[in-house]
């Protein structure tokens, strides 16, 4: 087996459907306030090539940078060294649905606080389960 050869992990996933309309979601994943107030606290824009970070309490600032823009269906940007967050909304008449897509992931590789992957995923995983539903809850307050 050549070691050379990246051991890719699945994206983590999750979805939710948010009593709320596709412009109002937009606004929680795609500005700085709407971000803050339900994930970390930062200083996004959503503008291709924009480099912000986010506020990772104990971890420390995280660098970032906006690669994907495409109001108001979807926006991602690389997070840290390895990887990438996506979230993508659909409109569904007065709902919305978003996927949290957190991607990057590979068994061989680890963080820059030097934890591997194949742990961190899985605590990254149950946080997003959380985070859905965090920001449903923001939004349909």
């Amino acid at each position: 087996m050549d070691n050379n050869i990246d051991q890719k992990l699945p994206d983590i996933r999750h979805s939710v459907l948010v009593n709320a309309p596709i412009n109002k979601v937009w606004s929680a994943v795609s500005t700085a306030d709407g971000l803050s107030a339900w994930f970390m606290p930062n200083d996004l824009e959503a503008v291709v090539g924009h480099e912000f970070q986010l506020n990772a309490g104990p971890f420390g600032l995280s660098p970032c940078k906006v690669t994907l823009v495409d109001v108001p269906h979807r926006l991602s940007f690389n997070w840290g060294k390895d990887w990438t967050l996506t979230f993508e909304l659909t409109d569904k008449e007065e709902q919305t649905e978003v996927t949290v897509i957190h991607g990057g992931w590979s068994a061989d590789q680890v963080t820059e606080f030097g934890q591997p992957h194949t742990v961190i995923r899985g605590n990254m995983d149950g946080g997003w389960s959380g985070l859905v539903i965090k920001l449903k809850s923001y939004l349909e307050a």
